[in-house]
């Protein structure tokens, strides 16, 4: 009977491993995982240079995302009351990525960038000299039980970056 059941024990402990062996794996090769806490506030800059100025981050309008081991997104909402109009007009927040990352159907390099959702459902991707690189199409979250100004949730191996109830799909290249 004892070795039944060190024999079960030992199979057991075997299967664990397995498991943990896997789902460390998983981490850090695939899906992405919103980052909340100190976590977020390790990783957001607390302003951001645009178009010649700096503004500073809204902090409860910040969210990121790590996928993988070390690889993150990060998008805050700016204070733009600086800005002139034609700027304020077209951005309204930064996106930085330490590695290359899909938006839509745009690849876009790592780099700081800004970004603005338009009334017409698209976001608009800025360089930091507010030239527009590209604009993407939203899609509209009409089930989301509480919208927030800027927010990530993770779908699948992506992100979707919320402006309110619109949002994009950011997915790790």
């Amino acid at each position: 009977m004892r070795d039944h059941l060190r024999l079960f024990s030992l199979s057991l402990s075997a299967v664990l491993a397995l498991f943990i062996a896997i789902a460390v794996m998983g981490a850090q090769t695939g899906g992405a995982v919103v980052l909340a806490g100190a976590d977020l506030t390790r990783v957001v800059p607390t302003s951001f240079y645009f178009a010649g100025q700096s503004a500073p981050t809204q902090m409860r309008n910040s969210a990121a995302a790590r996928f993988g081991a070390n690889r993150y997104v990060i998008a805050g909402l700016v204070d733009t009351s600086g800005y002139s109009a034609d700027v304020r007009a077209v951005y309204e927040g930064f996106l930085i990525t330490d590695s290359k990352i899909k938006i839509g159907d745009h690849e876009l390099d790592v780099g700081a960038y800004g970004f603005g959702f338009t009334e017409q459902g698209q976001m608009n991707i800025l360089d930091l000299a507010n030239n527009k690189l590209f604009s993407v199409p939203t899609s509209r979250d009409a089930r989301l039980r509480r919208p927030r100004p800027l927010m990530m949730m993770v779908d699948g191996a992506g992100i979707r970056l919320y402006d309110g109830r619109d949002y994009v799909l950011i997915t790790a290249k």
